[in-house]
């Protein structure tokens, strides 16, 4: 028995009934295949690939400094991975990059596998669980990533690439290969693991995801050359490393206190808070802008019929929906429940009537493909929704008065029969669809 003070202790899952045999079955073979593939190359790499005591001196190195970075920063990338809505970014590479052309195949595998378990065994320990699985998967892929970028960078430049002069080449080359093919390894098995709910973004993550894998493997390429010029600069890494790992962390804060976590769009607060910048904006400009308010109709039903998880899904397509039929500067929010709100930036009331019904007509077509909470396929389609548009300054001279007059026109159309768009000025149904 355990206290409310202790953590409760891990019980030992027999083979049989690990999270791993409950994925998609394409995914467990990509995975098994890979495994393979990998454990392959590094048996042949011990037949034929000796290692020297300079390398396993190398080794050493890597793995302890890898160990006590992760170390010195468990909490921050604790809370980084909890945070986390897209593939985790680690510091992984920052090790591993020097790797690839300081060791052996043999000695890469070993150093990415001791890397991962030591984050593995800190996981067990602490609250956030990560299955066995998927540390070694995570482990196998960047081992066969690395393999890749080694056969390439040594096979255009050969055995010597670190002391001729192009070892800045080779570090380039070694850096862009090990993005390129862990993107690759990466992509295919998250797409494997969840093909229903695959999108570029969740697969390959945002611009920012991939611009701080980019940096690490900048630190990592200036740690080689380190290791080999001038071996004590390489404590110097701890520094940038810690600072990049605040930042990333500070930025995810940041978009938690402004996103909506279920659907990624703006908060009801972050959006009035944007909403008062273009406020003021048309104001100084005596420009205008309209605002959009969308209650899907008849949303408990989907609730009710098909359980929560499904409602979420809905709710993620259509937010999905918004952000891909407005402009990059216009404001896309959720206010809770089924009402969201669009503001279009220097649309007129009949611009924006014309996008509300473009966008009235493509929710009736929406399609989503969801599970209900006992885990039953379900297909959600022919919904509708109502949409209010109030601009601004004619239906009021603050942000919240264009809302109100928003809202009001939502109510009308729900009145008039739902599955319509309502004008502020004209409170009469501006088109009208059965259902």
């Amino acid at each position: 028995m355990t206290t409310s003070e202790e953590p409760a202790r891990r019980q030992w899952v027999p083979f049989r009934d690990w999270a791993l045999w409950k994925r998609p079955r394409n995914w467990i073979r990509y995975t098994l295949a890979t495994e393979a593939v990998t454990l392959g190359l590094i048996v042949a790499a011990i037949v034929y690939v000796p290692v020297t005591s300079r390398q396993l001196v190398m080794f050493l190195v890597l793995a302890g400094l890898g160990v006590l970075q992760a170390e010195i920063s468990r909490k921050i990338e604790r809370m980084r991975r909890s945070l986390n809505v897209t593939p985790h970014i680690s510091m992984t590479s920052v090790w591993m990059l020097p790797a690839i052309l300081l060791l052996p195949p043999q000695l890469i595998a070993l150093l990415s596998f001791t890397l991962y378990l030591h984050s593995g065994i800190r996981s067990w320990l602490g609250i956030q669980h990560v299955a066995l699985h998927r540390t070694i998967t995570n482990a196998n892929g960047v081992s066969l990533t690395c393999f890749a970028a080694s056969a390439v960078t040594f096979g255009l430049f050969g055995a010597d690439a670190l002391t001729g002069p192009n070892a800045a080449a080779a570090v380039c080359v070694a850096a862009v290969m090990y993005f390129t093919a862990n993107t690759a390894i990466t992509g295919v098995g998250l797409y494997l693991a969840a093909p229903d709910r695959a999108s570029v973004h969740s697969i390959i993550g945002t611009w920012d995801d991939n611009l701080l894998d980019m940096a690490t493997l900048c630190l990592g390429g200036l740690l080689v050359l380190s290791l080999v010029n001038q071996p004590l600069l390489c404590v110097v890494v701890f520094v940038p490393i810690f600072v990049l790992q605040r930042s990333v962390l500070a930025k995810q804060l940041e978009e938690l206190a402004s996103k909506d976590q279920k659907t990624g769009l703006l908060n009801a607060t972050a959006w009035h808070e944007q909403g008062q910048r273009e406020l003021s904006r048309a104001g100084r400009a005596d420009g205008e802008f309209s605002v959009l308010m969308i209650d899907l109709d008849f949303f408990k039903k989907i609730n009710d019929s098909f359980g929560h998880l499904a409602g979420d899904d809905m709710l993620i397509a259509l937010a999905g929906l918004l952000k891909r039929e407005t402009r990059t500067h216009d404001l896309v929010g959720r206010f809770g429940g089924e009402e969201f709100v669009v503001l279009l930036a220097g649309a007129s009331e009949l611009e924006a009537l014309v996008a509300a019904e473009r966008i009235r007509g493509l929710i009736t077509e929406l399609v989503v493909n969801s599970r209900t909470n006992d885990g039953t396929p379900v297909t959600i389609q022919d919904r509708s929704a109502s949409i209010g548009v109030a601009a601004y300054p004619t239906g009021g001279s603050t942000l919240d008065e264009v809302l109100a007059s928003a809202d009001a026109a939502v109510y009308a159309a729900k009145r008039g029969g739902r599955n319509r768009v309502v004008g502020s000025a004209f409170l009469d149904p501006v088109s009208a669809t059965p259902g």
